[in-house]
């Protein structure tokens, strides 16, 4: 039997649950190799020879016919769109050249960059946290209203139709909301409700604990 055509590496309470959500709105095959944060396996020297960080997530791609073609990615921001490009059929990701391309393109990275810094800078606050000015991202209150404003227009983060950029928003907000360090208002609260409803999150939420933990 030939072997699925991705590997996750993973690890419960992650970022890399947010790519077990993607390969299951892409709809291919995948395998999970388990990591443990707290005894540190993604430390371990066969991981660091595919990701030097020691971080998860990381994807390998075996290519269609599962033949392994060397192809890693790493960061999530990178693999979510990594996935929108290679299985296109998923439609994760608008055409390129054409306008809601670049929204998209925008809020993909807004995600990364912008709302997980600001969020960081919320749940851990820096003892003494350098001037406005030097960051490259507003505060989480100015991300949430920007988010607001999008959200007031489209029903998904970047245009009318879900893509891999709301993997990245609607990921980010769902930890934010469940964390308790955000209050959503109303095109927000509607738009999480939408991504809490699709049968693709929900089977990536019964995936991301090893089975010996009930996942």
């Amino acid at each position: 039997m030939a072997a699925a055509r991705f590997l996750l590496h993973h690890a419960p309470n992650s970022r890399s649950e947010r790519i077990l959500w993607a390969l299951e709105e892409a709809g291919c095959g995948y395998d999970i190799h388990w990591h443990d944060l707290n005894t540190g396996t993604q430390k371990d020297p066969a991981y660091l020879a595919v990701n030097p960080a020691g971080k998860v997530p990381a994807l390998e791609d075996r290519g269609p016919d599962g033949d392994w073609q060397g192809a890693i990615v790493l960061e999530s921001q990178a693999i979510c769109g990594y996935l929108a490009d290679v299985v296109p059929e998923a439609g994760l990701a608008p055409l390129v050249g054409t306008p809601e391309r670049a929204l998209y393109a925008t809020w993909l990275s807004v995600g990364g960059a912008v709302l997980e810094p600001a969020f960081a800078d919320l749940a851990f606050p820096r003892a003494a946290p350098p001037p406005a000015r030097a960051l490259g991202w507003a505060p989480m209150g100015e991300v949430m209203e920007r988010i607001e404003r999008q959200l007031g227009k489209t029903a998904f983060i970047a245009g009318d139709r879900f893509s891999a950029a709301d993997l990245m928003v609607g990921g980010l907000l769902q930890w934010a909301v469940g964390w308790g360090k955000v209050t959503p208002e109303a095109a927000t609260r509607r738009y999480l409700a939408s991504l809490d409803a699709r049968p693709a999150l929900a089977r990536a939420k019964a995936k991301k604990l090893p089975p010996c933990q009930g996942g």
